[in-house]
């Protein structure tokens, strides 16, 4: 006892240590070797911490073991080390950490003020919490949706979808479109936090005896998601007879031109606060961007407090179909390609967890939320979006086959585990097309952050649940 307090009261001056000994090692070592004396010191710290607050010689033996692997663990990385990122993310996890344990696991004796006895047995109810309780806990009050907020949220984007449809049915009755329709994560039951975006499916529809779609991999670009629609029969069917015609650029037609040509007839042309007052809320377009998108505020909103109010975004996405295929118009995944579709694996990654899931009962969607959750919430983890996660999962379905609801614990330590590997290797294989690497779009910072982020998560898992 004597031992934690003193070590309590000298908190901060071993802080200022830390902090002198690293700011000094950058002059001596360089940002390299600094970075490797600020994870030791970090591992070292918390042996020492686990040590004291051990019962017995066997529980402090074992807390060593753990503290010296886990430098290990960290000390290996030779990204982590070349690149010195002994900054602002060890400080932000250590703070985090630290408070997370100081709010939920404070001894009563330690407290300057006394608390209620309900109080103190909820406090030492939540310290005790497994890691299997805790995400549980995590995923019902952080990452799960309530019923009414995702009905909300559908109802809105349904209203406006209805309202932009009989626009363009009315201004353009010659558009060959099929009915729009709401898709995505909020009619899939993967949105996370809170449901403050939605997607509006706009198809197109094609004759079949006029164009044809090209996969990526038979095309100059080669790219397995870089699909282009050909105009065939020109010497039967000359330009003109199709309407997209008019959108063609070399013989292709063009994603972005489609996406240009929405954006003027419908973004532009809509009298959006006619559409506000009818549906009692405040629309607006995002201009400027690479998509088609709506911003959605309740119409009782005002512009000091509109901070107070998390906005709901409604995406157009036009889309082509054939079969199984499924091709979007979105610049921003294809550029500077302007006749090149975005091949979306969105349908074929759902589909197979929901398949996986139902075979045998699994939680590979409730573990896809909580660490969809996780990175949205944590800052240095939010470039990790929702596809390499899902990728993640369905390969780690492979070799996995116990995903019930008592084994989440572990698929959840093992995600981390597996993300620690991929980031470091800097690439994570699409499991449908395996020539894809979902993490070629991330920066050698970002995966550095990410994967000392997830190094300090082996051990203590419980930093990425705060």
């Amino acid at each position: 006892m004597n031992f934690q307090s003193s070590r309590r009261r000298g908190e901060e001056g071993i802080a200022v240590v830390i902090d002198f000994l690293l700011s000094n090692a950058r002059l001596v070592l360089g940002v390299g070797g600094a970075a490797l004396l600020g994870i030791a010191t970090l591992a070292v710290k918390r042996l020492i911490e686990r040590a004291g607050r051990a019962a017995d010689d066997e529980k402090v033996e074992r807390k060593m073991a753990e503290s010296w692997e886990e430098l290990s663990l960290v000390s290996a990385s030779p990204t982590l080390i070349r690149k010195g990122i002994e900054g602002v993310v060890m400080k932000h996890v250590a703070k985090a950490t630290k408070q997370q344990k100081a709010d939920l696991c404070q001894q009563p004796q330690m407290l300057d003020v006394q608390t209620k006895p309900e109080s103190k047995s909820k406090r030492l109810q939540l310290c005790a919490l497994t890691l299997q309780e805790r995400l549980q806990q995590y995923y019902h009050t952080r990452a799960a949706l309530s019923p009414q907020e995702v009905q909300r949220a559908q109802s809105v984007a349904l209203d406006i979808c209805t309202e932009i449809q009989g626009f363009l049915h009315s201004r353009h009755p010659d558009m060959p479109l099929g009915d729009m329709r709401l898709g995505g994560s909020l009619l899939d039951d993967l949105q996370v936090v809170s449901a403050d975006h939605a997607c509006l499916l706009v198809p197109l529809q094609l004759e079949s005896s006029l164009w044809r779609l090209i996969p990526g991999e038979e095309t100059l670009l080669t790219h397995p998601l870089h699909w282009m629609v050909r105009r065939i029969n020109l010497e039967y069917f000359p330009k003109g007879l199709s309407y997209w015609d008019r959108y063609l650029v070399g013989g292709y037609l063009s994603a972005e031109a489609v996406v240009n040509m929405f954006s003027k007839a419908v973004m532009e042309t809509v009298n959006w606060p006619s559409i506000s007052s009818t549906l009692d809320c405040v629309v607006r377009p995002v201009l400027g961007g690479p998509d088609l998108r709506l911003e959605i505020r309740p119409g009782n909103a005002v512009e000091g407090a509109e901070s107070d109010y998390q906005p709901l975004f409604v995406s157009m996405l036009p889309l082509l179909s054939e079969g199984d295929v499924v091709l979007t118009a979105q610049p921003e995944f294809t550029s500077p390609w302007v006749n090149a579709w975005h091949l979306s694996l969105y349908p074929w990654e759902t589909q197979r967890l929901a398949q996986l899931d139902a075979a045998d009962n699994g939680y590979r969607k409730h573990t896809l939320k909580i660490l969809k959750a996780v990175c949205r919430q944590n800052p240095a983890l939010r470039p990790l979006k929702a596809t390499p996660l899902a990728n993640l999962i369905l390969h780690l379905s492979d070799s996995e086959s116990d995903w019930s609801e008592t084994s989440l614990d572990v698929r959840f330590q093992q995600c981390i585990t597996e993300l620690i590997g991929y980031l470091e290797q800097g690439a994570l294989h699409s499991y449908f097309k395996p020539a894809v690497n979902l993490m070629s779009g991330l920066s050698e910072d970002q995966v550095d952050q990410m994967a000392f982020m997830f190094y300090c998560a082996v051990s203590e898992p419980e930093i990425l649940l705060i």
